[in-house]
């Protein structure tokens, strides 16, 4: 019997649906995937991104590890990671604009 879908929440401090996922494409230089820092409603997104670089800033790599800056991807159900849509257009205008 397959499960119900069920609700995927922001992570943020509130109880909305995510939108996105903020994560960065990591390598060991044979496996890569996308490590999730945070799932976003639009709202939290600023402050969520912001988090997420500053995480990634203070993360140590081993030898042979390379992990990018965070980006934001649309989560859509049934999705896999690989295949989620980057959403450039949102990291630079969040980049742009002036802190809250």
């Amino acid at each position: 019997m397959p499960m119900p879908p069920y609700r995927v929440l922001c992570s943020g401090c509130c109880d909305r649906l995510a939108q996105y996922k903020i994560a960065s494409c990591w390598s060991d230089g044979v496996t890569q995937e996308l490590k999730t820092y945070a799932l976003s409603c639009t709202e939290c997104l600023p402050a969520q991104l912001a988090g997420a670089r500053a995480k990634k800033h203070a993360c140590r790599l081993t030898a042979g590890e390379s992990l990018e800056c965070p980006g934001i991807y649309e989560m859509v159900r049934g999705t896999r990671d690989a295949r989620l849509c980057r959403r450039s257009d949102l990291e630079v205008e969040l980049s742009e604009s002036p802190p809250a």
